[in-house]
């Protein structure tokens, strides 16, 4: 979602609906080329300036933890910690002594086990449920 206001409801929606970006309209265009291929290569992108809202809003309002989260092992647990806090993977592999690829793996099942399609719902289920 591409927009030249900050966070508000309706980008709030189109996140919790599967939006993969969230970009002010401000963004340099070298990075706003970047957003876009990196949502195309499959992953997602938040405005680092639209992080803190965004995160105020769905704290707001915490869900209760759904089942799903217990089928998480306690590593899978240790990982979805550190993508919610919007750490690379890189960043957790070399914060966990991993592979790149071990944590490819398990950010993939992690994303199977809740059924979200991406980080960017990763983050919002943390927040939504409280898990930060």
């Amino acid at each position: 979602m591409l927009t030249t206001f900050d966070l508000d409801e309706a980008a709030a929606r189109a996140i919790q609906q599967g939006a993969s970006g969230f970009l002010l309209k401000d963004a340099d265009p070298e990075f706003l080329l970047a957003a876009i291929r990196t949502v195309e290569s499959g992953s997602s992108v938040i405005s680092a300036s639209a992080t803190h809202d965004l995160f105020a809003h769905f704290t707001s309002e915490t869900k209760p933890v759904p089942p799903t989260y217990s089928d998480l092992t306690d590593r899978e647990r240790e990982i979805f910690a550190l993508a919610a806090r919007g750490l690379s993977n890189s960043e957790i592999a070399a914060r966990e002594f991993l592979s790149e690829a071990t944590v490819k793996t398990h950010i993939s099942r992690i994303l199977t086990k809740l059924a979200l399609r991406d980080r960017v719902q990763l983050v919002v289920f943390a927040f939504e449920h409280g898990l930060t």
